[in-house]
C-alpha cells in the first residue's frame, strides 16, 4: 500500500452486527473515522446486498465483503463478478482453495475489486494445526507463507493473516501485495469470551508492516466506539512514525 495512504484509511472496521439498524447506527457514528466497513457473513445473510448501500449512503468508506469464498472456479467468479456490481472494494477468499479458484481474481481486478486470500484464521493456533490433517513438522508460520506466496503468483491483490506471521510475508512478497490483519486487540481494551488465538496491538501490525487492520470488538464494545476509533488511529500514527 501507498506511504501515502492516511492512518485513518488503514483502519477497517468489522461490522459484525445482526441487523440493518444496528449496523447503520455504526456506520453513522464511525463514518468520519475510518476508512473502510468489513461486512462478514451474519450480516449479509441476514440483510442481503442492501447491507452495503448503508455504508455509501452515510459514510465515504469503503466496502469490505468478508465472505471467505470456496467452491469450484465458475461459481467463485460468478460471485465476484456479482461484488464488483454492487461496488465491492474487497472480498475474500480462502486461501486453501487451490490456484484455479485463486486465478479468477485477476479477472475482477479491472473492475476495482480487490480478491483477499484468508492464510490461516486467526482463530486457530499452532496446536490445532496436527487435528487439522496437517504434518506434524509444519509450521503456521509457513503454511501461512506457503499460502501467500500461492496467492500472490495466483494474482490475488492481497491476504488477510494474523500480526504474528505479517512481517514474514512482507518480506517474501511484493511491496504492493497487501496485508491485511485481524485479530487485532489494543491493550487498552476488554474483550470477553475471546475466540481469537493469534492476536497483536493496532501499533504492532502497523509496525511489522500491515498495510490495513480489522478491528471489531475492542471499538464495537467501547463506552464510546468513536472516541475508541480514534485512539487505535493515534497507535497507527505513531507506528508509522517509529
Amino acid at each position: 500500500m501507498n506511504l501515502s495512504t492516511s492512518p485513518k484509511n488503514r483502519l477497517i472496521f468489522a461490522l459484525d452486527v445482526p441487523n440493518r439498524e444496528e449496523a447503520e447506527k455504526y456506520v453513522r457514528l464511525l463514518g468520519d473515522e475510518v476508512g473502510c466497513f468489513k461486512i462478514g457473513l451474519e450480516l449479509f445473510i441476514k440483510e442481503g446486498p442492501d447491507v452495503l448501500k448503508i455504508v455509501k449512503g452515510n459514510s465515504s468508506a469503503s466496502n469490505f465483503l468478508d465472505l471467505k469464498l470456496h467452491d469450484i472456479p465458475t461459481t467463485v467468479r460468478s460471485a465476484l463478478r456479482s461484488a464488483a456490481a454492487h461496488g465491492v472494494r474487497f472480498i475474500t477468499i480462502h486461501g486453501s482453495s487451490g490456484k484455479s479458484i485463486l486465478q479468477t481474481a485477476t479477472e475482477v481486478k479491472d473492475l476495482g475489486l480487490e480478491v483477499l486470500a484468508v492464510t490461516v484464521l486467526t482463530s486457530v493456533s499452532e496446536s490445532e494445526l496436527r487435528d487439522l490433517g496437517y504434518k506434524e513438522n509444519l509450521s503456521l508460520s509457513q503454511l501461512v507463507l506457503d499460502r501467500a506466496n500461492v496467492a500472490e503468483k495466483s494474482g490475488c491483490a492481497g491476504v488477510v493473516c494474523s500480526g504474528k506471521e505479517v512481517a514474514l510475508i512482507k518480506h517474501s512478497c511484493s511491496a504492493n501485495f497487501k496485508v491485511v490483519v485481524p485479530g487485532i486487540r489494543p491493550v487498552w481494551a476488554e474483550v470477553r469470551k475471546d475466540d481469537q488465538s493469534r492476536i497483536v496491538t493496532p501499533k504492532d501490525a502497523i509496525y511489522n508492516g500491515a498495510d490495513l487492520i480489522v478491528v471489531g470488538r475492542p471499538i464495537r464494545d467501547a463506552k464510546e466506539p468513536d472516541m475508541a476509533a480514534r485512539k487505535i488511529v493515534d497507535e497507527i500514527k505513531s507506528a508509522l512514525i517509529a
